[in-house]
């Protein structure tokens, strides 16, 4: 008998759950977008974008996916010719490659599977090749969503250090910002590219492009930059549409300005990396059990190299997708496919899925899934440990 009738739960790796909060932010008529409170309440945001990512250098606002994040974070730093070290981890290190490549950029990829982080030694010696510093910037992503790797930003910045490289630094934050620490400037960051509607809890349509003042030489440098994509206006406007490049994006803006009330004002951004932590840790207890008597395994590993964003999973097929969908169907709950770990017309691709628990995530909610999760694989038979929830809640009760 199905039992999904009630408000359904996307345990999905994005867009995440949406705060009731932000969504009732966003239902007011349209504004005054040329002067007045919806000027004031811009002016107000930047500051706290800047406190989630933890910089002092600046912001460009697009209204954009993170795909768009990506082209404008290229668009104002590489041109035709251009050379690129890109790091891949995953699906979307090597979708941000792609995209260089469309643009006319030539790409080398330094390439670490889909189970294990950037060897920084590896980084080292690539660029201590590079003697004549062909490579204009390296390029990687904390956590990618396909894999649930996370990498060391701040160790790949001291291997660009030791090689003496003087390589722009860019690094993807889409699915970690507002989830795992993060230390733009501490950690040596030149420009990093994030979107709304994960950590941020905002319906998808912003991205966001940080970058510093080394950066910003760069892009002072560049002969042609589209006038849309260009970051010059957007993060010291003279008029405020050039925020935006046009009109504002009035009701996006509305329920980001509530989400970095609750993140920044309200719970602190170190209170949220620690309350992600802690979710990531209930949700891997449970899964260390069930994988004790049965086929289901985290993808990575080790602990200290997972996102606390995002888990993937392996279980084999086809019992990944019958878990999904009896999980859908059956009870509300939707987890997310296994992105980018077969092609999708091969049986293995039915072998993995991914549990989102980034946002607006708390212990219930992932209890939650975990329960419903435990009654998918009862219900089908899936060979999996017992007391699986009972780690999750010793997690949970210990904080």
């Amino acid at each position: 008998m199905p039992l999904r009738h009630g408000r359904p739960y996307l345990a999905i790796p994005g867009p995440s759950v949406m705060p009731d909060r932000v969504l009732q932010a966003m239902q007011q008529p349209a504004p005054n977008i040329y002067h007045g409170s919806l000027v004031d309440m811009v002016d107000g945001m930047i500051p706290d974008l800047k406190a989630v990512a933890r910089t002092s250098g600046n912001v460009a606002i697009y209204i954009a996916n993170g795909h768009g994040a990506w082209e404008a974070a290229l668009a104002n730093t590489c041109g035709q010719g251009d050379r690129i070290l890109v790091l891949a981890t995953g699906s979307f290190g090597h979708g941000w490659a792609d995209m260089a490549r469309r643009m006319g950029v030539e790409v080398e990829v330094l390439e670490f599977g889909k189970r294990a982080p950037v060897d920084v030694a590896q980084v080292e010696e690539r660029l201590r090749a590079d003697t004549a510093h062909t490579f204009k910037a390296v390029l990687t992503v904390q956590v990618d969503t396909s894999t649930s790797v996370r990498n060391d930003v701040a160790g790949i910045r001291q291997a660009i250090d030791a090689a003496k490289h003087p390589a722009l630094y860019m690094v993807d934050c889409i699915a970690s910002l507002g989830c795992d620490e993060f230390l733009m400037d501490a950690w040596g960051v030149d420009v990093m590219v994030a979107g709304c509607q994960k950590g941020l809890m905002t319906p998808p349509g912003l991205g966001f492009v940080y970058f510093n003042e080394k950066a910003a030489e760069v892009r002072g440098a560049m002969t042609q930059v589209s006038n849309y994509w260009d970051w010059v206006p957007r993060a010291a406007p003279k008029e405020f549409y050039q925020y935006f490049g046009g009109t504002a994006p009035t009701h996006h803006l509305f329920g980001l300005r509530e989400a970095l009330n609750m993140l920044v004002h309200e719970e602190g951004v170190t209170a949220v990396w620690a309350r992600h932590a802690t979710l990531a840790q209930t949700i891997w207890a449970a899964l260390e059990v069930w994988g004790q008597d049965g086929p289901m395994e985290m993808n990575i590993a080790d602990p200290a190299n997972r996102a606390h964003a995002v888990t993937a999973v392996r279980i084999g097929a086809p019992h990944g997708t019958a878990l999904r969908d009896w999980l859908t169907q059956t009870a509300g709950v939707t987890l997310g496919i296994g992105l980018g770990m077969a092609e999708s017309d091969d049986t293995a691709w039915h072998g993995f899925f991914r549990i989102g628990h980034m946002g607006h995530v708390n212990a219930h909610m992932v209890m939650g899934v975990l329960g419903t999760m435990e009654a998918g694989l009862i219900a089908l038979g899936i060979p999996h440990g017992k007391g699986a929830l009972e780690a999750a809640a010793h997690v949970i009760a210990q904080g």
